[in-house]
């Protein structure tokens, strides 16, 4: 940290814009630390192969051990091309405020590249014995060496930011539920790198908001005078739809600014987001909708969920027959609970939990979402539901067959009724099988405090961007829930 201050003094005294300077010193953190991480790799890739473990009993070429410096040579020659490389993904970006899970296999990847790359050429220099043990040796090291590297720059680059150092002065345009929602998001979490200077509107004072008055610093017409004074460096535009013609506006008065636009799309936007063009037979046509999974991935998808549901069930037996007792034993009535759900095209099953309320907790009410501090649970009920654990039955449903590890979450027949004419797209969540987890839990949007409107957008982002590595981020997020989410009860 010694260092990463020092340097950041440095930086200070070159660049006048506070985020200008972040923005130079991550991505050269970045470059360090993955350039010593690939010479680290191969160095210890060299000393395990002729000098550690099971490896020292290979017979050398030639009876000898090739000197370290034929490697060191190699890396130096290739590492330029390895920068390239992640450059080519943007690996290299500040602002970079991402899921570490995501990074690494992002960089298995990349590395897998530099590491043929790199193997290709010792075909041109022959005269040295290269190992092919090394080089598989150093493709491993080098994921987890650059993984572990990025994650302590990733860390101090928060840290930066919660700090205030760094962050870009902002102008939010709007006065929306949305426009608020965005300042108290990136107020709270510093570390996406904005610091909200204020809002302007189409006409400064006349917009009915929730927007703090201290923040309305004027409106469309003030964008240019604001940008110069206040030093903006990003606009975050958050008007609807039916008033993006001003879009063109504001980018026009900016001519010559030297300032960034953002917009956040409106839930209008996010739903028309997957036209895409496809061209038959010199025809092109625009694919509005489509397919979420072809045959191949469906049989992917549920041979991942049997082998992870199956290994689940069996790691957990010892806890799974423990809160059965518990269940049993704590309240009078059965240990499951069953009821009725929907899934994929309207699909009827039998959902397995631990029965967390008292019996015919509905009798009375009907069908109602559960509350925060419910009357109704059982004496170990609201436990089971804040960490989860009434849920570890729907293994057995994703054996079956009925439900998937990762999905829409499955809901009853009479709320899908109730719903499916209010909300657009709603019924596109069971265009594929509902799940444990989904990417709109993981993002906050569980429990009947959430926005359903925001759930149906997070559920059909996951349907149009499925694929394995997506769903493995999910439930690796969805550990992190279990434990440390305030939505859960």
């Amino acid at each position: 940290m010694y260092i990463f201050e020092s340097l950041m003094n440095y930086i200070e005294q070159k660049f006048n814009k506070k985020s200008q300077r972040t923005e130079f010193l991550i991505p050269l953190l970045n470059i360090i630390s993955d350039s010593i991480s690939v010479f680290s790799a191969f160095i210890l890739a060299y000393l395990i192969r002729f000098y550690l473990g099971p490896f020292v009993k290979i017979v050398p070429f030639n009876g000898e051990i090739p000197p370290l410096k034929g490697y060191l040579i190699l890396v130096l020659i290739a590492l330029p091309i390895w920068i390239l490389i992640f450059q080519s993904r943007k690996m290299f970006s500040p602002k970079r405020i991402v899921f570490i899970f995501d990074e690494f296999f992002l960089i298995g990847r990349l590395v897998t590249f530099g590491i043929v790359f790199s193997f290709g050429l010792v075909f041109f220099y022959r005269s040295f014995p290269y190992s092919r043990v090394v080089f598989v040796l150093a493709w491993f090291l080098s994921i987890l060496f650059i993984t572990l590297g990025r994650y302590i720059v990733l860390k101090y680059e928060k840290t930066l930011y919660n700090k205030g150092r760094g962050l870009k002065d902002t102008l939010i345009v709007g006065n929306t539920q949305t426009s608020y929602d965005i300042y108290e998001k990136f107020s709270n979490h510093k570390y996406a790198g904005f610091n909200i200077i204020g809002f302007i509107e189409e006409e400064a004072g006349t917009t009915k908001g929730s927007l703090p008055d201290s923040l309305k610093l004027g409106s469309y017409n003030d964008i240019v005078q604001l940008v110069q004074k206040q030093n903006i460096e990003t606009v975050l535009v958050t008007i609807p739809s039916s008033q993006h013609d001003k879009l063109y506006e504001l980018m026009k008065a900016c001519e010559g600014e030297n300032v960034e636009f953002l917009m956040v799309p409106d839930f209008l936007e996010v739903i028309t987001s997957s036209v895409r063009v496809q061209e038959i037979d010199g025809v092109p046509f625009l694919k509005i909708k489509s397919i979420p999974m072809n045959i191949f991935n469906r049989i992917l998808k549920r041979g991942f969920d049997f082998a992870f549901a199956l290994m689940i069930m069996i790691l957990t037996s010892p806890l799974f027959i423990l809160l059965s007792l518990i269940v049993k034993f704590s309240s009078k009535g059965p240990v499951f609970y069953k009821q009725e759900r929907l899934s994929m095209t309207g699909k009827k099953f039998e959902m397995i939990k631990f029965r967390s309320m008292v019996v015919d907790a509905e009798k009375s009410t009907g069908a109602v979402y559960v509350k925060k501090g419910d009357s109704r649970y059982t004496p170990i009920g609201e436990f089971l539901r804040k960490y989860s654990l009434d849920e570890l039955p729907q293994f057995l449903n994703v054996l079956k067959g009925d439900m998937s590890i990762v999905g829409p979450r499955p809901e009853r027949e009479y709320f899908i009724n109730l719903f499916k004419g209010k909300i657009p797209k709603y019924l596109d969540r069971h265009r594929v099988k509902c799940g444990i987890t989904g990417w709109a839990q993981v993002n906050g949007f569980r429990g009947s405090d959430s926005s359903l409107e925001k759930r149906i957008e997070y559920d059909i982002y996951y349907i149009e961007h499925w694929s394995i590595i997506f769903d493995l981020k999910i439930i690796i997020k969805t550990i992190k829930e279990m434990f440390f989410s305030k939505a859960a009860f």
